[in-house]
């Protein structure tokens, strides 16, 4: 069932606008798709142009969502299906070129279990900068990749943005991959939808707390996005002003957002490292 009701995710906006009572024929400006890849669930949509991004209110770009299974173990071999799913729409959104390296980024609070997302997948994320830079012979067919774990501005006193934009003016780097919890306005896809777009992030824009965007404009670099819906705006449930300020998360949001973080790192190793496995990963990380 589709709550209407605010949503980081494409393929939710793309949702709700079609079921709206005044929406005839297909979406102007707006082209989405669906099927199956490792056998999981997806949905590409793709924001072709300022009338479609007015429509769904995100920016031009191509958004996918992959849905994970209910349960979900690292011991599971679906885990590694949604591993190589990941990394293959992470490819997608990737430049030709990574040669001059990645900067991944882990945002969010990590004393907030719904926010620690970037955090929690910042744990098995595969680092290398110093490793190339040695020109170490075991890491010669690795990408090169530096980590910036940014907080939050109540606890660091910085923006992420700023951080990531004197960290990107140093390091130059192809690209950016941030990692960020959402919000979601569908209860089945609370920790169990992942969005990877192109178009870049605005940090707790989904619970009304804005941050400065993270694009190409502000950081100089390509940004794709990384999210998994972890709260929903508790308005979407029960049409009460008193609760216009609460979301609501999953009763085992514990379990559930470490389990999407691990997919998450683990197709982020593969996209960038290509010549490794899941079992390798199991090494290199511990």
């Amino acid at each position: 069932m589709v709550y209407y009701g605010r949503t980081d995710l494409a393929s939710e906006a793309h949702s709700q606008l079609l079921q709206k009572p005044e929406t005839v024929g297909p979406l102007r400006g707006v082209r989405a798709e669906s099927g199956e890849l490792h056998a999981l669930p997806y949905c590409a949509v793709e924001v072709l142009d300022e009338d479609g991004a007015a429509l769904l209110k995100k920016p031009v770009g191509r958004y996918f969502t992959l849905t994970l299974p209910a349960s979900l173990l690292r011991t599971d071999a679906v885990f590694s299906e949604a591993a190589e799913a990941v990394a293959e729409l992470i490819g997608r959104c990737l430049p030709e070129s990574i040669s001059s390296g990645v900067l991944l980024a882990a945002l969010g609070n990590p004393d907030i279990t719904p926010d620690a997302l970037g955090s929690l997948a910042a744990s098995s994320l595969l680092v290398t900068r110093h490793l190339k830079e040695r020109a170490s012979a075991a890491f010669s067919d690795f990408a090169s990749t530096a980590l910036l774990r940014t907080g939050v501005l109540g606890t660091t006193g910085v923006e992420s943005a700023v951080q990531l934009r004197a960290l990107c003016d140093c390091l130059r780097p192809a690209c950016v991959i941030a990692i960020d919890a959402l919000a979601g306005c569908e209860l089945e896809g609370l920790c169990r939808s992942v969005q990877i777009c192109d178009t870049g992030i605005s940090p707790g824009s989904g619970v009304g707390n804005d941050r400065e965007a993270l694009t190409r404009d502000s950081l100089g670099a390509p940004v794709i996005a990384v999210g998994v819906p972890t709260v929903m705006d508790c308005s979407a449930l029960v049409q009460e002003d008193k609760l216009s300020d609460c979301f609501v998360t999953p009763r085992y949001i514990d379990s559930a957002v470490r389990t999407a973080a691990r997919v998450i790192a683990y197709g982020i190793n593969l996209a960038l490292h290509p010549g490794i496995t899941i079992a390798d990963i199991d090494l290199l990380i511990g």
